[in-house]
């Protein structure tokens, strides 16, 4: 199993608008071979002093994949070139971490 987190970082007030175009294409990507978990999490509100939050402008896609395979048949996937190129304006910055279980 390979895990994904990736960071993503909206400009200033642009965060709703590429979740809208994230969840648009999220059917898409749930009817990918090897997809597990494909969803969007924001900071949660009420946590107390521990938090570190990201802040109003990011959000994480949180991601579970069956394979190396499968999460490189997914970047290739023509619904996330077409993602991409609806979002691209509106995004500051994107940090992708791939990561193995340790456990």
């Amino acid at each position: 199993m390979i895990h994904v987190i990736a960071v993503i970082t909206a400009k200033p007030g642009m965060r709703e608008a590429v979740l809208k175009e994230f969840r648009a294409n999220m059917p898409a990507v749930h009817a990918e071979q090897g997809c597990i978990e494909y969803a969007p999490a924001i900071d949660a509100e009420g946590i107390g002093a521990f938090q570190a939050p990201f802040g109003p402008d990011t959000f994480l896609a949180i991601e579970k994949w069956e394979s190396a395979e499968a999460l490189k048949a997914h970047a290739a996937a023509p619904h996330m070139a077409a993602y991409a190129a609806k979002t691209r304006e509106m995004i500051a910055s994107r940090t992708i971490h791939v990561l193995a279980p340790a456990g």
